[in-house]
């Protein structure tokens, strides 16, 4: 049955195709033969750690995955989430790392255009995008040029497809010079009914091929997400696929009508692997086989083998299970859109995933083993070395505090990142109602007044000095900039980017930061949904830091009640809710201005989150605060000058604690933190209603006037503040390249 001329598997073709030895054993044993060449590609592809998630799955069952909006949780192609009047939302985060880091313009927009696929997949019209962005230090040759890379592929893609790009993270360490990270995340809307899976139903039916032609581009794409780089990982630039925002929107728009029509049985994005994933993954959901004729498969390249298309991840395609009655219907609106459509295959009752190319068998697997039957590894791990905490007394205050804000302003990590933002579309649709640069970004929902929030956060510093409590503050942090706006926090997804899990100290940081993540969502009752695992992410043994990016979305009833941080009036009252301790340990401070990173990071109070957020949400609701903006990395300095640089705007602020020292006072990290801005007469009745509460609430200062003025510093002008925050990031960009 099958062609002789395939080539000898060896062990270094199963090394080549990333399978371990005893790997290759399982999958010899579980079909009992020797397999083919294309049978030994679609298994490395089903098999390999961005698959299969053999080293993460038994960690990440244990997240909470369930609430009363969750509709759909992990396992679909994104997220679903009630949010009312038969309506949902649909949202995922996503990484392209290494294809970045590869080719960054192009392993940036394929990162956009696939997770904008996964959201349209389940029948939502994506409204939102938002990215997570870390790369190395400044100094280092490449940075300048993946940074100028990644953020003009996200930009062309996202401004081109015509959706906003609306939120984000970006920061800058060593850590990430030989591995950087782009993290990419859709929001998108439909009515419940509307919501369509990848889950295949009845016998006999047709499978069709949709959307833009097959290439070679992307071919072992998946197995390079699964291993750490070496001085090679230039040669990989072949892996990178190439995409097509415009073609993305002619699939977008066809696979919305083709819904519409009732065409869809299921329907799957041909992402990671491709075809081979798509097709194992809508039979094995359906407990049905799989027959696919890849004859009919459409074809941009001349003599592709049967290898090469099951392992193509060329961009802009999907996979769909189709009502047999609905394809004439279905093939003119594609036909209309100017895509292809091509029956490929179809449905079986035999659980066998058979390929055929050419007149032959080219494979003939059991299709749910496939996935059932992959490795699932408990990897050993060590648990990380608790830091010490450093006290706020023992740490000196190398320059002036004024100093010290500026030069924290001016720096990588906490500078304007508008060079960035200003390059991505964030009005297109005419729905953002808070662009880039707050707490959240806010979105109406079509013609309002309902809205959603989203953000996307994470401090990698915390997680490196203590996983557990990076992990809690992820999420703590999410929640709380969801209500700095003044959304509900409903759900989240996360994109958990780590070192190499076969070291048992990588291994540490994962199972602790799952469990603070974990811990974190239950008490705030934040489902996670959806997400993504990237490991390996190191180059010649240096990992990265851990960096578990949590994005939220939160739902606001009517968006013109919604906050920004910016100070609005003068003589506004200024209340910092929350306890401020002086946390030094693991902070922006230490790291910038002391120039070490030590010490243990600031604790997490899961209960003060959860009552502040919501005391801060019904300050807003009630429409008794003007300004509203969370306390994170920085601290109380940061997040005041970041207040009067939005609203332009300066601040008189009190010694409110005059026996704590004054960089701890001002620099300190403590979690649950907000400052509000009131009406002067509100100020009074504020701090006694959240004190009688048992949030601490404390009057600390006045808004006014073009200066910043903190107690016992000389007055800074906001214009040099904005100077400081604005002008690093172009004018490091602006530099000739090395």
């Amino acid at each position: 049955m099958f062609l002789k001329n395939e080539p000898e598997i060896t062990p270094e073709l199963v090394k080549a195709h990333g399978l371990k030895p005893e790997e290759y054993d399982r999958f010899v044993a579980l079909i009992g033969r020797t397999p083919t060449i294309t049978e030994l590609g679609i298994v490395s592809a089903m098999w390999n750690e961005h698959c299969s998630y053999k080293s993460s799955k038994i960690h990440l069952k244990t997240l909470p995955t369930k609430g009363k909006r969750v509709v759909y949780g992990p396992g679909e192609n994104a997220g679903v989430v009630d949010i009312g009047d038969g309506m949902v939302v649909a949202f995922k985060m996503e990484s392209h790392n290494h294809p970045s880091y590869i080719e960054p313009y192009q392993g940036a927009t394929t990162g956009v255009g696939g997770i904008l696929r996964d959201v349209f997949t389940m029948g939502a019209r994506p409204i939102a995008c938002l990215n997570a962005l870390r790369f190395g230090e400044p100094d280092h040759p490449k940075t300048r040029h993946l940074v100028s890379g990644v953020v003009a592929g996200i930009g062309g893609y996202g401004n081109s497809f015509g959706v906003p790009t609306v939120a984000g993270q970006v920061g800058f360490h060593p850590r990430y010079n030989g591995n950087i990270l782009v993290n990419a995340m859709a929001v998108g809307v439909a009515k419940r009914e509307m919501i369509f899976t990848s889950k295949a139903t009845g016998v006999g039916m047709p499978i069709v091929y949709l959307g833009s032609k097959t290439g070679r581009d992307g071919i072992h794409g998946a197995t390079m997400a699964s291993a750490e780089f070496d001085d090679k990982s230039e040669e990989k630039r072949p892996t990178v696929q190439v995409g097509d925002p415009f073609a993305e929107k002619l699939l977008l728009e066809a696979c919305l009508e083709i819904m519409a029509k009732g065409c869809v049985i299921a329907i799957q994005d041909m992402g990671a692997a491709g075809l081979t994933c798509s097709a194992v993954e809508m039979g094995a959901k359906g407990d049905l086989g799989i027959e696919l004729d890849l004859d009919k498969v459409p074809c941009r390249e001349e003599g592709m083998s049967a290898y090469e298309m099951m392992l193509s991840e060329s961009q802009e395609r999907m996979l769909m299970v189709l009502h047999p009655h609905k394809e004439a219907e279905a093939r003119a609106i594609f036909v209309k859109w100017g895509l292809d459509f091509a029956v490929i295959g179809h449905t079986t009752d035999t659980l066998r995933f058979v390929i055929k190319h050419g007149g032959d068998v080219k494979a003939d697997l059991p299709i749910k083993e496939l996935g059932d039957e992959a490795p699932e590894y408990d990897r050993p791990w060590s648990e990380p070395k608790k830091r010490f905490a450093i006290r706020k007394g023992d740490v000196p205050a190398p320059i002036s505090n004024a100093e010290a804000l500026l030069k924290l302003l001016g720096s990588p990590d906490l500078c304007s990142k508008r060079w960035v933002w200003e390059q991505y579309d964030h009005l297109i649709l005419g729905n953002t109602v808070q662009q880039p640069g707050g707490d959240a970004a806010v979105i109406r929902i079509e013609d309002g007044p309902k809205g959603l929030a989203t953000t996307c956060d994470v401090t990698p510093r915390y997680v490196e000095a203590d996983p557990f409590e990076g992990g809690k503050q992820a999420v703590a942090e999410c929640w709380r900039n969801l209500c700095a706006v003044g959304a509900e926090p409903i759900a989240l997804t996360d994109n958990l980017n780590f070192g190499n899990p076969e070291r048992p100290e990588i291994m540490g940081q994962f199972v602790m930061a799952i469990r603070g993540i974990g811990e974190a969502a239950r008490r705030l009752d934040f489902p996670v949904v959806s997400g993504n695992v990237s490991l390996y992410n190191e180059t010649n043994g240096q990992g990265i830091l851990p960096t578990p990016t949590i994005g939220g979305v939160g739902l606001l009833e009517d968006v013109t009640k919604s906050a920004s941080l910016a100070f609005k009036n003068v003589g506004d009252a200024i209340v910092l809710i929350g306890e401020t301790k002086g946390w030094l340990g693991a902070s922006a401070y230490l790291a910038t201005i002391c120039g070490h990173e030590e010490g243990a990071p600031p604790p997490v109070d899961l209960d003060h989150e959860f009552h502040h957020g919501i005391i801060v949400r019904q300050l807003i609701e009630r429409g008794m605060v003007t300004a509203v903006h969370d306390l994170s990395d920085g601290g109380l300095a940061i997040g005041l000058a970041e207040m009067a640089m939005a609203g332009n705007l300066g601040a008189m602020i009190q010694d409110f604690d005059p026996e704590m020292p004054k960089n701890a006072l001002f620099f300190g990290e403590d979690q649950a933190r907000y400052l509000v801005t009131c009406d002067g007469s509100t100020a009074a009745q504020i701090e006694h209603h959240l004190n009688e509460a048992g949030v601490p609430a404390k009057f600390i200062g006045v808004v006014g006037g073009n200066t910043l003025n903190l107690p016992g510093e000389a007055p800074i002008l906001v214009d040099e503040l904005k100077s400081a925050h604005e002008n690093w990031l172009p004018g490091f960009m602006a530099q000739a390249a090395e």
